[in-house]
């Protein structure tokens, strides 16, 4: 059966053309504007209430439109943003070793491997500078020297110090900001908020967003909410692999719903793999636990130079141990990207040097550091991720070294978007993770921070002005026949769920579906291992829709029903992520394919055919995607071959 057909090309018509350091001022200037009084008239619904969605509400309400805001969790300060831990960058410089706007631009053009846009990541680059301030001035504690000035550490992919931080808990810190931002503007009466509710489909009037339908999950209500533009900041889709460091909450639902009604999903199979994360110990987890990348600024990374070595890690001497990544890549050392570090560590496991009861592990070791600096130093910096890890494994990382193993984190694909962060649906506007916009095919640590909050402060609220200003727009409410239908196809589709009383739970089709992704899909790819993955999907999904059991009704709060929901979803967006992944005959990021790798068994990019952004288009369950290639220009970072070394 075909796959996928190619349909027309896609192009970003948004972005201005002239300077690159020029374009987002270019933007702005020429951006319409709403005026104060006209603002209070138009409603915007915006969906998730991580860094990207809680700062973009709260920005909108400042400004002056009438804001709902929706989010599955019980209050908006448990948005899966809070586990961030590492840090944000930001091209200030204050450490005065180089860094630039410039510098930062180049970074991460280079980190995604090429496959990101120029005028994106300059707009990301220069934003940066006025984050540090806006979370400054609203208390977050970012770490800070002797003297009083805000510190920096170094993050994998960079040469320069630029991550801000506030210990290991950076996500944390900078949610609680934009969290105290929204809370005032729902206290003032200008944000609308609905805690534990979910979007379960998109209202699209005359071929633009004009609604949501949610589902109360406490009282069961389904309801429709009509609005004048939707911005969806809903995160990612890491769950898909059912082990990952995402929160179990974690979905592609509303994306996905926005996609089967005309968003095309852009580059779904750029999965990151953070290289330190705990290693799995059983098939008793149901999720997995990052260790923040800051780590490897202190820890070295090894494993014993023989195969089978069960001697305790500190019995192993000097010159049997392995220190792989200064070995391989001198330039950088435990500082390389997280897909470089990933790849490395997959492969002296494969080599049977892995440590641990699994031998799924390599050891990051901080008997160096702690001999250098002391250890009051290192508790200072680490203390709570060494707390944490204790807590998890028993083992003190102070006396022994961790152990890590690659995992799912974040993901680079996302809803496609234009300059102005719509996509390919009229009023329908994607920020932070939910989107494709700015990582290329790996994203460098300490950037998701640094684009969910560039999204939602300073970059939407312009945009979606010069959308909103394009009207006015034609009233609608609930009782519209698209709205009636988006309804009723909810609640055909919670029906269906309950109907099938089969006899298998949803947790173990979402195992079975997580294994077939990691094993396929996941650090290391091929052309036969995805085609049977794509056969392997497609079966399981009809066993689930003849044998899954829901137990209890839609009447009330029913969390098998809700991870049903998300499991179907799941299950059409796995199969359209391993065809991205066959198709893209190279390796790229994040996205290895083992046929296509250097001597030297690095990623071998093939720029002249895969120079391009591939956003696809739903035509049905099961029917061949269509591909649309938006073509990528490089005018001011130039492909290379990527070294680190």
């Amino acid at each position: 059966m075909e796959l996928f057909t190619e349909g027309d090309p896609i192009a970003d018509s948004k972005a201005p053309d002239g300077p690159v350091e020029k374009r987002w001022e270019t933007r702005r200037f020429e951006a319409k504007l709403v005026n104060p009084a006209n603002r209070r008239k138009m409603t915007v619904i915006v969906v998730g209430t991580g860094l990207a969605g809680g700062s973009a509400a709260a920005t909108l309400a400042e400004q002056g439109y009438r804001v709902r805001s929706y989010c599955y969790q019980d209050s908006p300060r448990r948005a899966h943003s809070i586990a961030a831990q590492g840090g944000i960058n930001a091209a200030k410089n204050y450490r005065n070793d180089g860094d630039s706007v410039h510098r930062l631009f180049y970074d991460t053009v280079k980190g995604g491997d090429f496959r990101s846009r120029e005028s994106n990541v300059h707009r990301l680059a220069e934003v940066s500078v006025n984050i540090i301030d806006q979370c400054v001035a609203q208390g977050v504690p970012f770490a800070r020297e002797y003297g009083g000035l805000l510190d920096t550490r170094s993050f994998g992919g960079a040469q320069v110090q630029r991550t801000f931080y506030a210990r290991g808990q950076t996500g944390q810190q900078l949610l609680l900001g934009a969290y105290q931002a929204l809370e005032r503007q729902i206290g003032l009466g200008n944000v609308e908020m609905h805690t534990r509710h979910e979007m379960l489909e998109l209202v699209v009037v005359d071929g633009r967003a004009r609604g949501i339908v949610v589902r109360d999950m406490v009282t069961g209500e389904i309801s429709t909410e009509m609005a004048d533009a939707v911005v969806l900041a809903s995160g990612g889709y890491g769950n898909v692999f059912y082990l990952s460091t995402n929160a179990k909450g974690c979905n592609v639902t509303a994306s996905w719903r926005a996609h089967r009604k005309g968003a095309y999903f852009a580059n779904p199979c750029y999965t990151q793999i953070h290289p330190t994360c705990i290693p799995v110990s059983g098939d008793h987890q149901s999720k997995l636990t990052l260790m923040s990348e800051s780590l490897r600024n202190d820890g070295r990374v090894w494993v014993p130079k023989n195969k089978d070595d069960d001697r305790a890690p500190r019995d192993i001497p000097e010159d049997e141990r392995d220190y792989y990544l200064e070995r391989i890549y001198p330039s950088f050392g435990n500082l390389v990207p997280r897909d470089i570090a990933s790849r490395a560590a997959k492969n002296v496991c494969d080599e049977g040097r892995g440590v641990g009861a699994t031998k799924l592990g390599v050891y990051l070791d901080f008997a160096d550091a702690i001999d250098r600096l002391g250890r009051q130093a290192i508790e200072a910096k680490y203390g709570n991720l060494f707390e944490m890890y204790e807590r998890i494994t028993g083992e003190d990382p102070y006396q022994v070294p961790m152990r890590i193993y690659p995992a799912v984190h974040y993901t680079m694909g996302g809803l496609w978007v234009d300059y102005d962060l719509q996509s390919t649906i009229p009023g329908l506007f994607v920020i932070g993770e939910a989107n494709f916009s700015d990582h290329g095919a790996n994203r460098l640590g300490a950037s998701a921070l640094m684009q969910g909050l560039a999204d939602g402060y300073f970059v939407l609220p312009t945009t979606i002005a010069h959308y909103l200003a394009s009207g006015p727009l034609a009233k609608v409410d609930a009782s519209h026949p698209a709205a009636v239908q988006a309804r009723r196809d909810v609640e055909d589709r919670i029906a269906r769920l309950l109907a099938v009383d089969g006899d298998r739970t949803v947790d173990s089709f979402h195992r079975e579906l997580g294994h077939l992704m990691w094993e396929h899909c996941g650090m290391e790819r091929s052309e036969a291992g995805l085609r049977k993955a794509i056969d392997g999907i497609r079966a399981l999904r009809e066993e689930f829709w003849q044998r899954v059991r829901v137990p209890g009704d839609g009447e009330g709060l029913n969390q098998s029903l809700e991870k049903a929901g998300r499991v179907a979803d799941f299950f059409e967006l796995a199969e359209l992520m391993c065809i991205d992944a066959l198709h893209r005959e190279e390796s790229c990021g994040g996205h290895f394919r083992a046929e296509h790798q250097t001597p030297d068994g690095e990623a071998q990019r093939d720029d002249e055919r895969f120079a391009y952004v591939a956003a696809w288009e739903f035509t049905g369950t099961g029917e061949p995607a269509v591909l649309h290639k938006e073509d990528l220009k490089f005018e001011y970072v130039h492909p290379t071959q990527r070294s680190y070394k």
